[in-house]
C-alpha cells in the first residue's frame, strides 16, 4: 500500500475514532442508548489510539471509567511495543 493511502486510511481511522467517542459522549448527556465499549475499543485496536486519547481529552469522556482505560492503556502499549518490534528489524 502506498504511503500517502496509508496515511489517509490511519488519518480516516483516528477521525471515525473520535467522532464515535463524542457520538457516545452526547448519547451519555442525553440519556440515550450508548454506543457499545467493544465498538470504541475495536477501532482503537484497528489505529485509532491517537483518536481515542485525543476525544477522551477534548469531550472528558471515559476518562476514569474502568475496566475501560486499563483495556484502552493495554492497546496502546501492545501497538507501541510492536511498533518498537517492527523499527528494529
Amino acid at each position: 500500500m502506498p504511503i500517502v493511502a496509508a496515511l489517509a486510511l490511519i488519518v480516516l481511522v483516528n477521525a471515525w475514532t473520535m467522532l464515535r467517542f463524542w457520538q457516545d459522549k452526547q448519547r451519555a448527556i442525553a440519556g440515550r442508548r450508548r454506543i457499545p465499549e467493544a465498538n470504541l475499543l475495536g477501532l482503537t485496536l484497528i489505529g485509532g489510539t491517537p483518536g481515542a486519547f485525543a476525544a477522551r481529552r477534548l469531550f472528558r469522556h471515559k476518562t476514569h471509567k474502568e475496566p475501560f482505560s486499563t483495556r484502552l492503556m493495554l492497546i496502546a502499549a501492545i501497538q507501541l511495543g510492536a511498533g518498537g518490534v517492527l523499527l528494529l528489524t
